[in-house]
């Protein structure tokens, strides 16, 4: 099992510094997202040999890792904003 570490913020922000921190780390998400599918796509299309396969599967999980990252950080701003 991976180590597991908590990450605790206590942030002060007035409404709009919250609401641009929600757009920014949107922003982030889409753009991991996007990465994903482009990883998937090369990969699963067969582009190059074996080592720049397992490159781009790395790359492609490791993109995966950081959305769904960004997914929980989205998840928590907008409990603490309720």
């Amino acid at each position: 099992m991976p180590d597991r570490r908590q990450l605790r913020l206590d942030l002060e922000l007035d409404t709009e510094e919250f609401a641009e921190l929600e757009r920014a780390l949107l922003k982030a998400r889409a753009a991991e997202l996007g990465e994903v599918r482009r990883r998937q796509v090369r990969f699963t299309a067969g582009y190059g040999d074996a080592t720049t396969r397992d490159v781009l599967d790395d790359e492609g999980r490791r993109a995966q890792l950081r959305y769904d990252a960004l997914s929980r950080l989205l998840d928590a701003l907008r409990e603490a904003g309720r």
